[in-house]
């Protein structure tokens, strides 16, 4: 037979359901509030087959610059030649979930914002910059009762 181009030619692994998650669609999934500037990651969900986005975007992240009441739009940088294009695509709500990509950065801003209040209290400063994992200080292993050995290999021998 002739070789397929459709729209969602060679998606059989990509859009298939995880292990116990086959089924209809959570209720919950339809709850999750979305606002304008929300970062969200964009995964199909094969129960629903409309405003389901093109096996490009799967798996990317995006900027939702539009709410409807059962779709979003999200902004996407593609990559074409050797430029970006800012893609906008409609995508509802099914196939799409917030980001976790910012949560570390908000963490650590919230770190050091009471790193900086309590050492505030205290009248000291604190580093509060990320510094690199510098390398294992170093360190001599005992030699006491551990004489050393010199290791041969055992010759070759034959038993013809």
């Amino acid at each position: 037979m002739p070789h397929s181009f459709g729209y969602r030619a060679r998606t059989r692994d990509m859009f298939k359901r995880g292990f116990k998650e086959h089924g209809p669609i959570k209720l919950s999934t339809y709850l999750i509030n979305y606002r304008i500037g929300d970062i969200v990651d964009i995964k199909a969900n094969a129960a629903q087959q409309k405003g389901m986005p093109h096996k490009y975007y799967h798996g990317r992240t995006g900027i939702i610059y539009n709410v409807t009441p059962s779709a979003v739009g999200v902004i996407i940088n593609k990559v074409v030649g050797g430029r970006y294009i800012e893609k906008r695509v409609n995508i509802r709500v099914e196939h799409i979930r917030h980001s976790k990509c910012r949560q570390e950065f908000l963490d650590r801003v919230q770190r050091n914002h009471d790193a900086h209040v309590a050492a505030r209290e205290k009248g000291e400063r604190v580093q509060l910059k990320r510094v690199p994992v510098l390398p294992r200080e170093s360190r001599t292993v005992s030699t006491e009762g551990n004489a050393a050995q010199t290791i041969v290999p055992v010759p070759y021998e034959t038993t013809i």
